[in-house]
């Protein structure tokens, strides 16, 4: 009989863990706070079928199209995570890529999995906004990896943006992890240098791409890369210790997903990494050499995720008749979810009215 009891005490505190840590839910979106739009929805495009959160608090207020990074990471995430409150400005759009979150499909063609396709499908929800809420030009914001796609839609599309804003802007990505090994390896003390000192020929020479085929590139990118950058605070974010447990512990108790959207945010992400075979052949000066559209970076001092210093190198390069140059002194690869304040207070005073008056060079 004690057995029985002891083993049903087990089992219920191993319920209880699995229920704390992988809640169950319906996967409705939480309005408590009277928002004007607050939603998950879907449109078909070229294809595929694409999922997307949309929130805002006022009817009425700027649409921003907000492009993740990843590819596969939900950029509602972080919202949830590290609120930067930007529905409090604009109704904002999160959308996933194709193949990841909550456009994860198993039947996904891996071929469609490029940057190409990513641009195509961006534009297909900026048409679907703009007609919808009625705007003929909304606001572009991308992040990290979503960089390499808005950039390139916002030159080709001036006609269909107010503006673009780039957040862990990917200039030159050989040249930035170069520079970030260099750097970590610099800073890294005891078994974490030890660890990084295995991986110096990937960046001896000229910086180059890492190659897919190589073993030893394949075990720092899933290794030891990124546990360096967050135990440096140079990575996610500056108080990030961890992709695990500052995103994928989290992301299993969003409950605003349900749990196999969850789950699918996890299979997304490994089949992104399979499949975007060129996200580290972008070179922002080749893609694109003028905006005509005003052109804000928010950079991280700390961001080692994409190189600060070639991010103020490219802003230099670009032509736009309006640009501006924000540095986030607390923030690494997310300044907009470390420093929401400033954050918004360079959206409302100088993105909504054309202006860089609070930027670094004014």
């Amino acid at each position: 009989m004690k057995k029985r009891y002891a083993a049903l005490i087990v089992a219920g505190a191993v319920f209880t863990a699995a229920m704390a840590v992988f809640p169950p839910s319906t996967g409705k979106m939480k309005n408590k706070d009277s928002y004007a739009v607050c939603e998950k929805t879907y449109i078909d495009a070229d294809g595929a079928k694409l999922g997307m959160v949309i929130k805002g608090r006022t009817q009425g207020s700027p649409v921003l199209l907000l492009l993740g990074g990843g590819p596969g990471i939900p950029e509602y995430l972080l919202e949830t995570e590290y609120p930067g409150g930007l529905d409090d400005i604009f109704t904002v759009c999160m959308p996933s890529y194709r193949g990841t979150g909550l456009s994860y499909e198993k039947h996904t063609d891996e071929s469609t999995m490029t940057n190409e396709q990513y641009l195509k499908d961006a534009e297909a929800v900026t048409d679907y906004l703009r007609e919808r809420f009625g705007q003929d030009r909304i606001y572009l914001m991308s992040h990290s990896f979503g960089t390499q796609v808005g950039l390139p839609l916002a030159a080709a599309h001036p006609e269909k943006f107010e503006a673009y804003i780039a957040m862990g802007l990917v200039c030159d990505q050989p040249r930035s992890e170069q520079a970030a090994y260099r750097y970590m390896l610099d800073k890294a003390e005891g078994s974490l240098k030890k660890e990084l000192e295995q991986y110096g020929s990937l960046f001896d020479g000229e910086p180059k791409e890492f190659s897919a085929d190589d073993p030893l590139a394949k075990k720092y990118l899933a290794k030891t890369r990124d546990k360096a950058m967050h135990r440096l605070g140079v990575g996610t974010t500056r108080d990030m210790d961890s992709v695990i447990s500052g995103l994928f512990f989290p992301s299993l108790r969003m409950t605003e997903f349900t749990q196999k959207e969850r789950i699918n945010i996890w299979r997304g992400k490994v089949f992104s990494d399979k499949c975007a075979a060129n996200r580290l052949s972008f070179r922002a000066e080749d893609e694109v050499q003028r905006l005509e559209i005003p052109f804000y970076v928010f950079a991280g001092k700390y961001d080692r995720t994409t190189d600060y210093d070639l991010q103020r190198e490219y802003f230099d390069f670009v032509s736009a008749d309006v640009k501006g140059f924000y540095t986030f002194e607390d923030s690494a690869h997310s300044p907009v979810f470390e420093q929401p304040d400033l954050a918004k207070k360079i959206l409302a005073g100088d993105v909504l009215n054309g202006r860089t008056s609070l930027s670094d060079d004014a």
